[in-house]
């Protein structure tokens, strides 16, 4: 992968495959990627739906691409997406959710881009990817240290505990509940509620 270009389509066995390359479609990927309602019943389902997920969104024509190209053309876009970077089998602690924290990350791309992001028609996702890399002391940045120092049991700062207790709603990741997870947890609040009176 050439990082000096903007790559617009992938290549699998020989194919090449025009994708899409504007921000919002990763987004959206991302974002379907993360939704608990996009799995299935088995482990295969739920890779069936996250392939289709990425074949729909990303291809510029997803019924073009063949067969036996599917496998190394998803491993492009993710390559793709991960701008050539390779990333660590480690897991880590997830501390931002780009759905939930949208309003911070768009003021703080906005002030490395210059100008008003969403405004644009057309933004290259490694554009967007590099500007959002380079996002230096803000909101977003302090509400991610808090949220890294929470995830591997640092000691929080007095105004950092304070900034919690006032902020929860904003530094809080929110759980991301199924439909039906949320009727069971409604369902229990509501019992909880009539059993204290």
């Amino acid at each position: 992968m050439n990082l000096w270009e903007l790559p617009t389509s992938v290549k699998a066995n020989g194919h090449e495959y025009t994708i899409r390359t504007d921000y919002r479609a990763v987004l959206d990927v991302l974002t379907a990627l993360s939704d608990k309602e996009m799995t299935g019943d088995t482990p295969e389902e739920t890779n069936y739906i996250q392939r289709e997920i990425i074949r729909q969104i990303m291809f510029e024509n997803p019924d073009s691409i063949l067969a036996e190209d599917l496998e190394p053309a998803l491993k492009a876009v993710a390559e793709f997406i991960d701008m050539g970077v390779e990333k660590t089998d480690k897991p880590s602690p997830q501390v931002m959710d780009w759905e939930q924290d949208a309003t911070l990350i768009i003021p703080a791309v906005n002030r490395v881009i210059g100008r008003e992001i969403r405004a644009d028609k057309y933004m290259h996702w490694w554009t967007f990817l590099s500007a959002y890399m380079e996002i230096g002391e803000c909101t977003f940045t302090h509400i991610l240290s808090i949220r890294q120092k929470k995830a591997t049991g640092k000691k929080l700062e007095k105004w950092e505990q304070d900034y919690i207790r006032d902020n929860k709603d904003v530094v809080m990741l929110k759980d991301k509940l199924t439909e039906q997870e949320k009727r069971e947890r409604e369902e229990e609040e509501q019992a909880l509620r009539e059993l204290l009176g």
